[in-house]
């Protein structure tokens, strides 16, 4: 059965060991991606500033972009793991962007 938080927000499932490892698995995933997306921002625009690397420039921030594509996907393969875990239950907490 499901517990609610004192304020109400948070709903915990009691499914084991599972959810605690999946949240972690998907939290991890989704700092590693934000960690590489900065960096190939921050690198990319450094390469700006040079007209002999704007094209290494121009690769980074495509890929900086299309990485930052993966962000959704990253959440959504956490809801339909806990789904899978858990099935008839809510998407689980959404306060997490993970």
């Amino acid at each position: 059965m499901p517990e609610r938080s004192g304020d109400g927000t948070t709903v915990v499932f009691h499914i084991g060991h599972d959810e605690l490892v999946v949240r972690q698995r998907y939290e991890v995933l989704s700092i590693v991606n934000d960690l590489l997306i900065g960096l190939w921002f921050a690198v990319g625009s450094v390469l700006f500033f040079s007209d002999a690397t704007v094209f290494w420039g121009t690769w980074l921030f495509l890929a900086g972009s299309v990485q930052m594509l993966v962000r959704p996907a990253i959440r959504f393969s956490r809801r339909v793991h806990l789904r899978r875990i858990h099935p008839g239950h809510g998407s689980g907490d959404g306060a997490y962007d993970f």
